[in-house]
């Protein structure tokens, strides 16, 4: 059997290695989206490199176009439903009511909501504090002819100015200010007007919150980030549980044709299989940074949802099962910033967070995001703690003079 006709033959309600009622984390992780066995063919097929298939006769089948479908993306978006997918296996099987979509970056998928769901006259609610290119969003939707309401993510302000909107946007824990708000309650809130709810997840990713769970209507992230971890593929996914919703964002990815690379599909995937280790890691690892910030007095504003002071905490250990691999503190000046960033040896000065290599960067240098000069955000890898631990705090040393 072909690696195509043993995707496709797997293909329905749940996957082979089962992911089956009451499994953990880690099993889902390793098990998410894998075919049924085929003797001599791998656990996880290869890449299929196809513009398009055989196609005899009536345009019948998976496959008729590398536009529309791959077989590659089949078994990703499987995986990453299982992981959307309720953690008791109440369904089931993991993944067999949650759909998902994949997309060539976290921009694309967000793109894909917005655009597929939203008109001209229509009003949509968006974070205005969250990831730095929704302002350029705002801006096009603006053009486009859709009201745009925005309100910060903390306090669940965005409650106060729902009424007669089309669509909520909720990015929790918000980037870079990572603070949190309550998604139950806005999702019953929004719906309660009519109104369709998306959670940007890609901090938590599905192993620290499940947006849908928490009553929302798509859950969209980056792949680019913690979901692959290894800072090489820019990828993004849309998950939901209706099928009209899901056929008019399927529909506006055909339209504009951003779709995912089969090497980049196939690298996500097999990424997948650490997410539980790399998780629990880097999740320790922010911890630690952040407790050891806290007892630095140049070190103002720190945030992480998972320390028991700060500000989101309380509502974060109620809907996140990991706080995240993200701390942000702010230094007393640009200057003492770049020096911190320059002093960093295990620590590379990069954008993006996520990575199983520590990164951090002085989030003003770009615009856009409402910080002040020597806000850093700095996403916390997989290094040893000591070390990783040990080396920031020598920076704050060093760059001190």
């Amino acid at each position: 059997m072909t690696d195509s006709a043993a995707i496709s033959a797997g293909t329905g309600a749940g996957t082979a290695a089962g992911t089956g009622a009451g499994m953990g984390d880690g099993t889902r992780a390793v098990r998410a989206g894998l075919p049924e066995p085929v003797k001599h063919e791998p656990t996880l097929p290869g890449p299929v490199f196809a513009a398009h298939f055989h196609l005899p006769g009536d345009p019948t089948g998976p496959y008729t176009y590398g536009r529309d479908d791959n077989p590659t993306w089949t078994l990703l978006e499987q995986a990453i439903g299982e992981l959307e997918a309720p953690g008791d296996g109440s369904d089931g099987a993991f993944g067999t009511d949650v759909e998902t979509l994949v997309f060539a970056s976290g921009m694309a998928a967000i793109s894909a909501v917005l655009f597929s769901q939203l008109r001209a006259g229509d009003a949509v609610v968006l974070p205005d504090d969250g990831y730095q290119a929704l302002p350029l969003v705002r801006e096009q939707l603006t053009a486009y002819g859709i009201e745009v309401r925005t309100a910060p993510t903390g306090g669940d302000a965005q409650l106060d100015v729902l009424d007669g909107a089309k669509l909520l946007w909720i990015e929790t824990p918000s980037n870079p200010g990572l603070d949190v708000c309550d998604v139950r309650r806005l999702a019953g809130a929004a719906h309660a007007r009519g109104a369709l709810v998306a959670v940007d997840n890609t901090l938590a990713t599905p192993l620290g919150q499940r947006p849908l769970d928490l009553g929302a209507d798509f859950s969209v992230a980056s792949g680019t980030k913690m979901l692959t971890g290894h800072g090489d593929i820019l990828l993004g996914y849309v998950a939901c549980r209706d099928a009209e919703l899901t056929a008019a964002v399927r529909r506006w990815r055909k339209i504009v044709g951003a779709i995912p690379g089969p090497m980049e599909a196939w690298l996500a995937h097999r990424s997948l299989a650490t997410l539980h280790l790399r998780a629990e890691r880097q999740n320790a690892n922010a911890l630690a940074l952040a407790e050891a910030l806290r007892a630095r007095g140049e070190v103002t504003g720190l945030r992480y949802p998972g320390l028991p002071d700060d500000p989101s905490y309380k509502i974060a250990a109620q809907q996140m099962r990991r706080f995240g691999c993200v701390v942000s503190f702010t230094l007393p000046s640009r200057a003492r910033a770049d020096r911190f960033l320059d002093a960093l040896r295990l620590v590379d000065d990069a954008t993006s967070f996520g990575g199983v290599r520590s990164t951090a960067e002085r989030r003003g240098r770009w615009g856009g995001d409402a910080v002040a000069e020597g806000f850093i955000r700095l996403s916390a890898g997989s290094e040893d703690p000591d070390d990783l631990v040990g080396d920031v705090l020598r920076a704050l040393d060093e760059s001190a003079g």
